[in-house]
């Protein structure tokens, strides 16, 4: 422990007699003597943290230390807050705490007579007495509650400055019961539930258990809550009341602890009847001092004042203890907080403001498209593969590539070659004998181009969905501080789409058109494939017309085939063979020239779309009409108001925090090390 004088350690106070005397005479526990309890030094302290919880900070997500208590209905909770600090509170039926009841206790010597003052309802005060203290909660917690029997999280603060009280805050939730009464909800047990365990989870926060001498610890429903979130017991500290009514076995209970209570316990009789708070004190210690039972109970765990002093002195080193979190955690947030409001836009004043930034915006997009889609550049997006565009496309491409037949489509339900045998009988002409007709190839030429037609234009139009996608993503991160201009970049970016479709589509149409016009490659590879399939010309002529040879035979470019049918076509059979090894030599080109045209055509759109189409296509649509596009710039955005609302009473609240802390933490230095 700290010496005596330190902060986080307050002095011994609460005097009893030690058994010399009669206990009236010789030690009469008054609250000027709970007054004395706390070092001068360890109010600031707790001040200090009162008035963080009177700020709110707890709504940055900053936790502070709290001495919550919790118990099972008719636990007796209201009575050990009613001794702690000396003022009767609501009393009746079933739930009398309906909503959480945040005490501060504050000594003050100087009082002629108690100040008490309730805070609800987002900074409503009131002002009572003692006489009409349980009245006006009823009618906060009505107003916040209902006048019914239902709860509410919504908090109410009692402060109570009075001499001879404990500096002390604690929290008081309502009663665990597990049966609904009349007028209660169904769910009232998950309700009250659930508002404790947010009290009680925090590890900043002390469980003061309220347990009744005549139950069963074990079977106690806050035990078993306190356990889920404080398996060691580390921070719960247990108070039974009722001891009068059952002491058998009590010495026991308190002193096996079957249920893990880390801080210990503290036996109470609380006030009974018409009797005095002073009164009750005197009662108190007569009883532990003389009853043949409860006198066996160690001292150090009995009494009212045992319990005050215990809870301060638990209160100071939670509060020692968390303090230098507390301010580390109030810097970070309002570090965070301020960068974020440096980076939300500033308000527009004007239409020059709106433009300004608007071409601002539209640079920002364009720079990310063109890293995305042309420079390959994915430092924005490491993680985000659907936004790594070129090799999305490269996809796409690869894709296309291979969907395109390599070899040139026949139908293979048919014999060999009779589909040029039809073709050569149609397009025949009073020509030389074995002059292969260019009609004929054109004719076969424009039937195998028909059947790949739509595969390109399919590619186009998944090119240009997945950039639609791509482009309106990065507008909107881009723009997410300006919804309202949104909507008119979305119809420029579709208008902008549509165009490029159309493009794509008339490209598509062009490289189809280009093969049906003429029969034309400069590609050597034609040549060198014609000539290879063509020296099987021989023994496939061999065997359409000796007819004592086999009809299968194996050829070079088409594998094993059978000439059989061919031997009543000899007059074509020749020019089939040609033409289809023509054909099948020029269908490489035909797919390259596909492949690599509409590749090439698909690049320098993106590229053009990133640094030219865009910005004139957004630039038409927010510009135009006397710039009614921009102009809606001007008006706030709803979301991003409350945002910057938001952040500037964020950081308000937090720098209030921070120099009620950066206060008391001076105050730690001059006096001492915590």
């Amino acid at each position: 422990m700290p010496k005596k004088g330190h902060m986080g350690t307050p002095k011994q106070a609460y005097a009893t007699d030690g058994g010399k005397g009669d206990v009236a005479a010789g030690s009469t526990v008054t609250a000027s003597a709970i007054a004395s309890s706390y070092d001068d030094q360890i109010r600031p302290l707790l001040d200090a943290v009162d008035r963080l919880r009177h700020l709110k900070v707890t709504q940055e997500g900053i936790q502070l230390p709290t001495i919550v208590v919790v118990g099972d209905q008719s636990s007796g909770k209201s009575s050990v807050l009613e001794s702690l600090a000396g003022i009767s509170l609501p009393r009746g039926q079933g739930i009398c705490t309906r909503v959480p009841l945040v005490m501060r206790l504050q000594d003050d010597p100087s009082a002629d007579s108690p100040k008490l003052q309730l805070e609800y309802s987002n900074g409503r005060v009131v002002t009572t007495t003692e006489a009409d203290v349980a009245d006006a909660i009823n009618a906060a917690t009505a107003e916040i509650a209902g006048s019914g029997k239902g709860i509410s999280d919504a908090p109410i603060t009692l402060v109570v400055r009075k001499r001879g009280v404990p500096d002390l805050t604690l929290v008081d939730l309502p009663g665990i019961t597990r049966v609904p009464v009349h007028g209660q909800p169904e769910d009232i047990y998950d309700q009250v539930a659930k508002i404790i365990k947010e009290y009680i989870a925090p590890k900043e926060s002390i469980i003061l258990n309220v347990l009744s001498a005549t139950v069963d610890f074990p079977t106690c429903e806050s035990i078993r809550m306190s356990q889920q979130v404080d398996r060691s017991g580390e921070r719960t500290l247990a108070v039974v009341t009722k001891v009068d009514k059952n002491p058998e076995g009590l010495l026991e209970k308190v002193t096996m602890d079957d249920v893990n209570i880390g801080l210990g316990y503290v036996c109470v009789r609380n006030r009974i009847g018409d009797e005095t708070y002073d009164q009750a004190r005197v009662e108190e210690e007569r009883l532990f001092k003389y009853h043949p039972l409860l006198s066996k109970i160690d001292k150090d765990m009995v009494g009212i004042p045992v319990l005050a002093n215990r809870l301060m002195q638990i209160q100071s080193t939670i509060i020692a203890k968390c303090l230098p979190d507390i301010v580390k955690q109030i810097n970070d947030r309002l570090s965070r907080s301020s960068a974020e409001l440096d980076q939300m836009p500033q308000d527009l004043n004007n239409v020059a403001d709106a433009v300004r930034v608007f071409f601002h915006i539209v640079k920002q997009v364009c720079n990310s498209l063109e890293k995305l889609l042309v420079r390959g550049d994915f430092a924005e997006y490491p993680d985000a593969r659907e936004f790594h565009g070129t090799a999305r496309i490269a996809d796409m491409l690869s894709g296309y590539a291979k969907e395109l037949p390599a070899q040139c489509p026949i139908n293979r339900n048919e014999p060999f070659l009779m589909e040029e045998v039809r073709i050569l009988e149609e397009t025949k002409g009073i020509n030389l004998p074995n002059f292969l007709p260019r009609t004929a190839f054109l004719v076969l030429l424009k039937k195998k181009v028909q059947i790949i037609d739509v595969i390109p234009q399919e590619l186009a139009n998944k090119v240009w969905d997945y950039v639609e996608d791509l482009v309106m993503k990065v507008l909107l991160k881009h723009s997410e501080n300006f919804p309202q201009m949104q909507s008119p970049c979305r119809r420029a970016v579709q208008t902008l789409m549509d165009k490029a479709r159309l493009r794509s589509a008339h490209h598509v149409k062009e490289l189809i058109a280009m093969e049906l016009v003429a029969d034309y490659t400069a590609n050597p590879d034609y040549m060198k494939t014609w000539t290879e399939i063509m020296e099987g010309y021989e023994m496939f002529m061999e065997a359409v017309e000796d007819k004592s040879k086999p009809t299968r035979i194996t050829l070079k470019g088409f594998g094993e085939v059978d000439v059989s049918h061919l031997r009543v076509y000899a007059d074509f059979a020749g020019k089939a063979f040609d033409l289809r090894a023509r054909l099948t030599a020029y269908w490489k080109s035909i797919v390259l020239r596909q492949v690599d045209g509409l590749a090439l055509h698909v690049l320098l759109s993106v590229k053009l779309l990133v640094e030219k189409d865009l910005e004139e296509e957004l630039g038409n649509e927010l510009l135009s009409n006397k710039l009614a596009g921009v102009e809606k710039m001007l008006a706030p955005s709803p979301g991003t108001g409350t945002k910057r609302e938001r952040l500037k009473k964020s950081i308000v609240l937090l720098r209030q925090s921070k120099e009620v802390v950066a206060n008391i933490m001076d105050r730690i230095s001059a006096a001492g090390d915590i």
